[in-house]
């Protein structure tokens, strides 16, 4: 006679990953993954970055991080245009009257630069685009189509695309030496004296024909 058994009967151990208890999938999913990989973007920078950590950080399954944004490219451009949010307004700085357009350009720009919040983040992008060119790539398609493109329709002067990337690559290469490669006096100029010296240049790329 068989012994009664004493538990629960069970199957045979399944093998493969054990269910997932962490957050599901849900309306703040979405948001919940972009937010982590700012942040896993903006701290481990581009290569050091991967879809599995993106989720983990995120507490959901890395196939919803692609279902969502697909590649680790795109994911990237999604949360670089989150870090980018606050120099999305740029082309509004040049907006209206043609005079102090350059002032408030550059003060506009410094202005995010010396946030500590958006400084941070914005540190990790460039260093990324600096070392991967696929970074590279995804940066510079989101700068021209989001602030460049947009400025240049604010300016009423001959090759505004040009003029506005000249005005671009002015604040970028102040902003390289001041904020990442910090060379001195750069690094600890006062902002108004950098603006003072930076918006008649500014001024003559934006309204001068």
């Amino acid at each position: 006679m068989t012994p009664a058994s004493s538990g629960p009967a069970t199957g045979p151990r399944k093998r493969g990953r054990p269910a997932r208890t962490s957050v599901p999938d849900g309306p703040g999913a979405r948001d919940r993954i972009l937010t982590a990989a700012r942040n896993e973007f903006a701290e481990r920078g581009y290569d050091k970055t991967s879809i599995r950590g993106i989720a983990k950080a995120a507490e959901v399954d890395p196939a919803l991080v692609h279902h969502y944004f697909g590649t680790k490219e795109q994911v990237f451009e999604a949360a670089i245009e989150l870090i980018f949010a606050p120099a999305m307004a740029a082309p509004d700085a040049v907006h209206g009257s043609r005079e102090g357009a350059g002032e408030r350009m550059a003060r506009f720009m410094f202005g995010i630069w010396e946030n500590p919040v958006s400084r941070l983040p914005l540190l990790a992008v460039m260093r990324s685009a600096l070392t991967n060119e696929t970074a590279a790539v995804v940066l510079r398609g989101m700068i021209e189509r989001r602030v460049l493109l947009r400025m240049a329709g604010e300016l009423d002067v001959p090759n505004p695309e040009f003029r506005a990337q000249l005005a671009a690559g002015h604040l970028i290469g102040i902003a390289m030496l001041r904020y990442v490669i910090q060379m001195e006096p750069m690094a600890s100029a006062e902002v108004d004296d950098i603006v003072a010296m930076v918006g008649p240049t500014l001024q003559r790329y934006l309204t001068e024909s």
